[in-house]
This record gives structure tokens, sequence and C-alpha cells, in this order.
């Protein structure tokens, strides 16, 4: 396994648009940089959501992706990898994967950005279920479009208070 246990998440700053509407909280949990839910329940019962997580990390991108993966089998029932690819976005290379898995009775669809910058691992997932992804999906590639990871004393080094939509 390539990742470490999980320290605060102030290693970089992380700025992102998340939607306006949206229940957001920063650093729930010491790995957890921003959690934010749909504030509406869709018909499917399954509130949609976004969570940044951070990490550091050993090793490079795609063996970090990989690893993550296998964790990703061994955690969530009947896990179904989609799609899954290493590009680059706005400037940085990126690891993207595309899943489904279950949650009680429900057919959850995830897609899950990747950054490792200076060691450290910044992982955007955004998970809805299947029957409403197609209502989702844009919204959140917008989000993982922007995405900015800096050092934290670089200039201009802030989380986005205001969101886009």
């Amino acid at each position: 396994m390539t990742t470490q246990p999980a320290v605060p998440p102030t290693e970089h700053d992380v700025a992102l648009a998340l939607p306006r509407q949206w229940i957001t909280r920063r650093q729930p949990a010491p790995d957890i940089v921003v959690l934010s839910r749909a504030r509406t329940v869709p018909a499917s019962g399954f509130r949609p959501e976004l969570v940044v997580q951070s990490q550091p990390v050993t090793g490079d991108l795609e063996s970090w992706c990989d690893d993550t993966a296998t964790a990703l089998r061994e955690q969530w029932d009947r896990l179904e990898l989609e799609d899954d690819d290493v590009f680059d976005l706005n400037g940085h290379r990126v690891g993207y994967r595309r899943f489904a898995h279950v949650v009680g009775a429900v057919d959850v669809m995830c897609e899950q950005w990747s950054w490792l910058v200076e060691g450290h691992g910044i992982t955007l997932t955004c998970s809805v279920a299947r029957e409403d992804y197609l209502d989702y999906g844009d919204l959140f590639e917008q989000v993982a479009d922007t995405v900015e990871i800096t050092a934290p004393d670089a200039p201009g080094s802030a989380l986005r208070d205001a969101a886009r939509w």
C-alpha cells in the first residue's frame, strides 16, 4: 500500500467551487478537507455528495490510484470499475475513475479524481444514485475542473468561499 496514516490536510491548500445550495462541512475528519451534500434528497433516496480527501502518498500517481482501486474493491459491495484513466486537467496529471457499488438497496455511481502533488494525494469523490447520474454528472465534472492545489504559503492560496452555481 502506498498510502500512509492520515494527517491533517494542511500540507497543501485545496480550493474548489461547490454548489451553493449544498450543505458543506470543512474538515469533518482529519483526512477530509471538505464534505458537501445536496440539500434535497432525490426520488432515488440517495443524497448526492462530494468529498475531498487529503493524505500523504509514497510512490507515483498510477501506483497510488491502483492501490486505491484495490482498497475500494475490498471495502464496497459489488464494486464495478467502469472507467479508469490518467490525463491532464488544468496543467496537472490526474487519475480518474468511474465506478459503481451498492449501498443498501441503492446502485451508487461514483466519479473520482486524484491529484498527487509533492507527495501529497488529493482525491475528489462524487457519489450519486445511478438513476440520478445524468442529472449530476456534468456538475461533478465542473467541480473537478475548479480544483486548485497549492503549497500552503503560495500567493493567492485560499479555499474558495463562493460557489459558481
